[in-house]
């Protein structure tokens, strides 16, 4: 009975690396200056990471700011009344990892201590290697 127990143990562990190796991922580029292009991106990034989904985001160009603590859009979205960064706020709290290009700061007048909490300046090779990767998809917004 016990080599039975213990054979099914096995089994079961078995499935759970295999489950664990099949998670998907996903890599989101926000470029956009687009407020309403901004939210959705952060509303699908947001639903993807609750099925799951291992998410990183990239912001680059006008997105970036979104990446600084001190940024505010001008407006909120309807139906729900939140903003971008409200929502970035939650994704970041969720695990995901989020990362300002690397281009950003050094072209704009912010530096590595504006940004919000839990973002990070991304690394080129990194970020090549997790959007080439087979197991990753990458949207771009």
């Amino acid at each position: 009975m016990s080599e039975s127990l213990g054979s099914d143990l096995g089994v079961l562990g078995a499935t759970a690396e295999q489950a664990f190796a099949l998670q998907e991922q996903a890599v989101v580029i926000i470029t956009s200056a687009s407020l309403q292009t901004q939210g959705m991106a952060m509303v699908l990034s947001r639903a993807m990471q609750e099925q799951g989904v291992d998410l990183s985001i990239l912001l680059c160009d006008k997105a970036g700011e979104l990446a600084i603590e001190s940024y505010q859009s001008a407006e909120a979205l309807a139906p729900k009344g939140m903003k971008p960064e409200g929502l970035l706020q939650q994704i970041i709290a969720h695990g995901a990892d989020v990362a300002v290009c690397a281009l950003y700061l050094p072209n704009s007048i912010y530096q590595a201590q504006d940004l919000r909490q839990g973002v990070r300046i991304a690394q080129p090779a990194e970020m090549a290697q997790m959007m080439c990767s087979m197991d990753t998809k990458v949207f771009s917004f």
